[in-house]
């Protein structure tokens, strides 16, 4: 059974930047598409960022993290880059991916995901 282990988290101020990492255990095979989610309490899980097999990174292009956030992949390791952190970007992170290659056209949507991370809290405080 695929594993995904997210890791980087942290307690940070504003402005500050966090690399978060999303590393697969258990069975490794090739994910098509690898993303990121992040979900604050009382609200939606959002899509963040992704990184397709064959397409290249793709980022939300919500206000809140266009310009800021960027994503990149090395093998079956995916990692978020977050800078200028704000109080807003509060919230568990969740890495998620699927093998199947359709999952590609759909890639900002939650329900296109097999594999979840437990997920990693980033919390932005003064």
């Amino acid at each position: 059974q695929a594993q995904l282990v997210e890791s980087g988290g942290d307690l940070v101020r504003p402005g500050d930047s966090l690399r978060l990492s999303c590393a697969p255990s258990g069975d490794t095979s090739n994910y098509y598409v690898m993303a990121w989610f992040r979900q604050a309490p009382g609200k939606a899980r959002e899509f963040v960022a992704a990184f397709i097999s064959r397409g290249g990174a793709r980022i939300s292009n919500s206000e809140s993290v266009k310009g800021r956030f960027s994503v990149s992949r090395d093998r079956n390791t995916l990692y978020l880059q977050m800078n200028n952190l704000q109080f807003a970007d509060t919230a568990v992170y969740y890495c998620a991916a699927d093998r199947r290659s359709d999952a590609r056209a759909y890639y900002y949507n939650a329900a296109s995901y097999t594999y979840w991370g437990q997920g990693t809290q980033v919390t932005v405080s003064s």
